[in-house]
């Protein structure tokens, strides 16, 4: 078991009179982006794309380069060295494993950056959602330890965000090979709704809406062949592509499950300010992003606009 005396469980994002630009960089060749296009072509079929919105949930198989692979894992080990203050240990002390969770690193962390800009996710983002922008929301690194018991439960991503719209996508993208017993598991047609309550994972409290606000959880686990569960064993390179509303779990491990997961969204997605703290947490957004607002905001830069395509660095 492993644990970090310095992480806490509180989830901070950055203080937004910090941010400021990062500057443009030349990250990819003309012919770099070429080779995205092509291959989001070749992956992301107009089927794929019909499964997308039905289902909100697909696997995209060998999409990402193993070059795009190492600046990947490169980018979780800095980011595993040197946890920012918003990581937490999602796993108990008794757990013969360790759950490791950080978010919102992209500004710090140069391989993230990188990988976020100059890989096909983006791309592919743009293609699933059908959109004609394409902004990161956030990054999500998500580490499993080799006999991590802890479950994550079924449950929701936006409930808890600051968003309202349906152009959503969150790319879980594996560096180590995934099982099926421990991959990442969907209900298909979730995404539709209703909204389900959020509740934290360890302790099964509702800490974001009051409640009886929203409708609680069905037993999933209970009653499996009632639920069209969808699920797929990955290899790197490959990834899983779901709606931010889409119902999804997984188990524990027996091995090492190293994933980074990109929130990306599109044209329909607006400012949605909640009376309770999100995960993650913007502190101070509100003040200068209003209700119901595009997300234009340093926070969340476009990387995809259907009139220039792919956006190179941040």
């Amino acid at each position: 078991m492993r644990s970090f005396v310095f992480l806490t469980r509180a989830l901070r994002a950055p203080n937004l009179s910090s941010i400021s630009p990062v500057g443009t960089r030349t990250l990819a060749t003309a012919s770099t982006l070429q080779s995205i296009r092509e291959r989001v072509a070749a992956a992301v079929t107009p089927e794929l794309v019909e499964t997308y919105q039905r289902d909100g949930a697909v696997c995209i198989q060998g999409l990402f380069t193993p070059s795009e692979l190492d600046t990947l894992k490169a980018g979780i080990d800095t980011n595993l060295a040197a946890p920012s203050e918003r990581a937490k240990v999602a796993s108990r002390p008794d757990d013969p494993g360790w759950f490791f969770e950080d978010f919102c690193n992209w500004q710090s962390n140069v391989a993230y950056r990188d990988f976020i800009t100059s890989s096909a996710a983006p791309t592919a983002a743009a293609a699933l959602m059908r959109a004609r922008t394409v902004r990161l929301y956030h990054d999500h690194l998500l580490v499993k330890e080799p006999g991590t018991t802890q479950r994550t439960p079924w449950h929701q991503d936006q409930p808890y965000y600051n968003i309202a719209g349906a152009d959503t996508v969150s790319m879980w993208i594996p560096v180590d090979p995934v099982p099926a017993e421990a991959t990442l598991e969907f209900v298909a047609g979730s995404h539709r709704g209703p909204w389900l309550m959020p509740r934290t994972f360890m302790d099964k409290e509702a800490k974001w809406f009051p409640e009886g606000s929203l409708a609680d959880l069905p037993d999933i686990e209970g009653n499996r062949t009632a639920f069209p569960i969808r699920k797929w064993a990955l290899e790197p390179g490959d990834m899983v592509c779901f709606h931010m509303l889409t119902l999804h779990a997984s188990a524990g491990t027996t091995t090492r499950r190293r994933a980074f997961s990109i929130r990306f969204i599109g044209d329909d997605v607006r400012h949605a300010p909640r009376r309770w703290k999100t995960s993650p947490d913007f502190p101070g957004l509100s003040d200068e992003l209003p209700e119901g607002a595009p997300m234009d905001h340093l926070l969340f830069p476009i990387v995809w606009s259907k009139a220039s395509g792919q956006v190179v660095g941040l």
